[in-house]
């Protein structure tokens, strides 16, 4: 596979040609994918609660509403005037002459308590528009200028099920369009800092690009023959410049250093992708995998975010392993062009960089620092981690609400004037089917079955074929209306609670209905039930989720670096890396700390399948930023089998990169997290939080103090274990010639013994002997007491020659080239 990679930087503008033919495809066909998306899809299709809303859909069609007009007459009036009443019946005959609006029913045509404001001030029409969430919001186009807003002495507001996912639609649409204009220029001023070219930043934005335009156009394809979620685009946002920037800058970041080592740009590219390329694809791989894993859940809310992240992941490496290289041959060495570290070193002249002295460069240090005190360091963070995340032991869960749009949005102003002022919650009805062809409920038996109900706490009433019920006797007898709820031998029973629509109060509402014995059978429907279901499919299919997550990764990890330790030892960290972010959810958008600051309003839960979502996407990312550091230390410790030494080499090499792409990353997650949609806000703050936690105390302090106490163990695996990776595994191959590993400096006054030279050999030249290295300091033994030899070569054949290395830098260019600082 990477021969023929290499074989295409051959050719590289015909690859650039096909890459824009490509691109200008994926924007054709990608086009107006946001008008395709849907904004449900947390309920369990399987479901007793999804079977029974299908049987009230096909034999009640009026029995679920999800538009409601809450109606408030002018000043002075009330709805029970006559010329309110009057107008309002206008309205609703208005409302049911619209095209695929069903099962108008008002308060003025019914009489309901439930459907009318404790104060008089307000009252409600309710109805159904047929259809799937693109139909519904089409309709809710249509119809709201024209009943939305002053009707006479009226004043109407559209709010249900039907407008709230409107209003979020149009508001993660224009939330979007808002993060992009931000997140392009602030992350492209972010990668000219960080790779210091400006021609050199442009590349990753470039790659992001192409990720983005090709996973909308799999998404619009997608939605012809599958539901997808409208909250896909912002992963694919999120996720494809992300990826794009830790796949770009790894790459760039290693043509670079093979520049520096004297390399033409095409064999630097072919070198690039023997080492850097091969990492990307592992990585691109580990993703995927933890995106898959979405899959398993039967909710296409979940199952969009997989079919999103896996085509951007997928995109990410292809552009980063097939173009981006062209584009980098091309290039050569005008990849270092319009150099802004070049203005800082003459305005500080005095500036320095560690390359070439010999010594270690920050992140180095910082590795010595933490594994001369490891135990200290893997217990501290350790500890750490698991006190930020308690507070996900408190968590509770919900559906979301109308609470997840901004206070301004009209279906939740409206929304919030129904929870503050009508006694019953007309919008939370619990919906009971019951009977059926044999078994069909007798008056007398639906008489007794309701009047149970309706002793329930939390009940207040409960209208059936019969008449209504409450407090256990017949408070209304039938009318005309109730006759529709008896057809076929099926009886429609609604439930209108006094709690809250979705709460835990209400979820064992749905529990108790479901446990009461009856004459017939039952089966209950409505938000709360739906709530209980897709609670119970999501805890029943995590075991099998996080079995896929870890035993593919796992996998993957003992193929890319041969160790049986370390694929558990990552697993575990990147999992641990994720308390943070889950306490952080809870404290914040659960229990509402800084909820007036961040401008979102706390419900006392979280929506049921964001920490499965938030899960799947950080512990992908983590896993993104370990392969990138375990591929530096694996190709040291090929080179030197020195547990230590290849851990400060894995810092010194990675760590800038990796803290690059975890700011870069978090730039544009909290981009994403400006949304005034809550949801999305929390998605993205609490990534953003995750990745900066993964980055910088797990990756730079945690991990390296527990493979520096595991020690050589970290890589040894069973002898048919190791062949098997040495025939099956993806291996870089490493550099003819390593640079020189710089140690910790001595102190002051202490001697530095040289280490021993390499000799001439076919993978080095004989002028090119190695620099010596300084001794690890007193304090920086390894474990056993013997200190390893500085040039110690590992056993077994000899890497390949690789290209001649001159004997000499060059002047001008090449020698420009060679002083290159080495953090990216």
């Amino acid at each position: 596979m990477f021969k023929a990679l290499a074989g295409l930087t051959g050719r590289p503008r015909a690859v650039l040609a096909a890459t824009l033919l490509f691109l200008v495809g994926m924007v054709i066909l990608g086009g107006g994918v946001s008008d395709r998306l849907r904004s449900g899809g947390t309920e369990d299709p399987g479901s007793e609660s999804s079977a029974a809303a299908t049987i009230l859909d096909q034999k009640f069609p009026a029995s679920r509403p999800n538009l409601a007009l809450l109606v408030s007459p002018r000043a002075g009036l009330d709805v029970d005037t006559t010329e309110v009443a009057s107008q309002a019946r206008a309205l609703a005959g208005r409302l049911a002459a619209e095209p695929g609006v069903v099962g108008v029913t008002s308060y003025w045509q019914t009489g309901a308590p439930s459907l009318r404001a404790t104060d008089g001030r307000h009252a409600l029409i309710v109805a159904r528009i047929d259809g799937d969430d693109t139909v519904t919001a089409a309709v809710v186009d249509r119809i709201g200028p024209r009943f939305a807003g002053p009707q006479g002495d009226l004043s109407v507001q559209l709010t249900g099920q039907a407008a709230i996912q409107h209003d979020v639609r149009d508001t993660i649409s224009a939330d979007l369009a808002r993060a992009e204009v931000v997140v392009f220029p602030v992350t492209l001023l972010i990668l000219v800092l960080v790779f210091g070219s400006a021609v050199a930043a442009l590349l990753p934005l470039a790659v992001g690009i192409m990720a983005v335009l090709g996973t909308n156009a799999v998404l619009r394809l997608l939605t012809s023959f599958a539901d997808v979620s409208i909250f896909a685009q912002n992963l694919t946002t999120a996720l494809g410049l992300g990826l794009a920037i830790d796949y770009a800058l790894f790459v760039v970041r290693r043509y670079r250093e093979e520049l520096r080592r004297g390399q033409e740009p095409r064999a630097a590219v072919v070198a690039t992708l023997n080492t850097a390329g091969r990492t990307v694809l592992f990585s691109a791989l580990t993703v995927a995998v933890s995106l898959a894993a979405m899959l398993v859940f039967p909710m296409y809310f979940l199952r969009s975010f997989a079919y999103a992240g896996i085509s951007v992941v997928l995109f990410a490496a292809l552009a980063a392993l097939v173009v981006l290289p062209a584009g980098l041959v091309l290039l050569g060495h005008r990849v270092n062009r319009l150099d802004v570290r070049r203005l800082w070193r003459r305005l500080r002249p005095g500036t320095r960089t560690a390359t070439g002295t010999g010594r270690p460069t920050g992140w180095g240090r910082l590795a010595w620092t933490v594994m001369r005190a490891a135990p200290l360091f893997a217990v501290g963070t350790l500890v750490a981690l698991l006190v930020v995340g308690l507070p996900f032991l408190g968590v509770a869960f919900g559906t979301a609400d109308d609470r997840q749009l901004p206070p301004a949005a009209a279906a939740r102003a409206a929304q919030q004037v129904i929870r503050d002022d009508f006694g019953s919650r007309p919008t939370g009805v619990i919906d009971i089917v019951a009977g059926g062809p044999r078994a069909a409920a007798g008056p007398a038996a639906l008489a007794g079955y309701a009047s149970r109900l309706s002793t329930m706490d939390g009940v207040g009433q409960v209208a059936s074929a019969l008449g209504v019920f409450a407090g256990g006797r017949q408070v209304r007898a039938a009318s005309p209306a109730d006759a529709a709820r008896a057809v076929d031998g099926l009886n429609y029973v609604s439930v209108l609670p006094t709690v809250e629509d979705i709460s835990p109060e209400s979820q064992e509402l749905v529990r108790r209905i479901r446990a009461m014995p009856a004459p017939f059978p039952t089966m209950v429907a409505g938000a709360a039930a739906s709530l209980v279901d897709t609670e119970h499919a999501i805890g029943s299919r995590i075991p099998a989720a996080v079995s896929v997550i870890a035993l593919a990764t796992m996998v993957l990890v003992f193929l890319f670096t041969g160790s049986l330790l370390l694929p558990l030892l990552v697993v575990l960290l990147s999992a641990l890396s994720l308390t943070a972010m889950f306490g952080a959810v809870v404290w914040v958008f659960q229990d509402g700390h800084f909820s007036g600051a961040l401008g979102f309003t706390p419900t006392g839960f979280i929506e049921t399948s964001l920490p499965v979502l938030m899960f799947c996407i950080a512990f992908g990312l983590s896993m993104d930023y370990g392969i990138f550091l375990l591929s530096r230390i694996k190709e040291q410790y090929d080179r030197e089998p020195d547990p230590r030494r290849a851990i400060a080499f894995g810092m010194e090499r990675t760590g800038g990169v990796i803290t690059a792409a975890a700011a870069t990353l978090a730039v544009v997650l909290v981009a994403i997290g400006m949304s005034r949609v809550t949801n999305i806000k929390m998605l993205g703050l609490g990534g953003a939080l995750a990745v900066l936690v993964d980055a910088t105390i797990v990756r730079c302090l945690l991990l390296p103090a527990a493979m520096a106490m595991a020690g050589r163990a970290t890589w040894w695996a069973p002898a048919p274990l190791a062949r098997f990776q040495r025939r099956f595994g993806l291996h870089d191959t490493a550099p003819a010639e390593p640079p020189s590993l710089p140690r910790p400096a001595q102190p002051a006054g202490t001697a530095q013994p040289a280490g021993p030279a390499q000799p001439a050999s076919a993978t080095q030249p004989a002028s090119a002997t190695q620099p010596a290295s300084p001794a690890e300091p007193a304090g920086a033994t390894q474990p056993g007491g013997a200190a390893q030899p500085a040039a110690a070569q590992p056993g077994g054949p000899t890497q390949p020659a690789g290209p001649a290395q001159p004997t000499a830098q060059p002047a001008g260019r090449d020698a420009a080239l060679a002083s290159l600082p080495e953090s990216v």
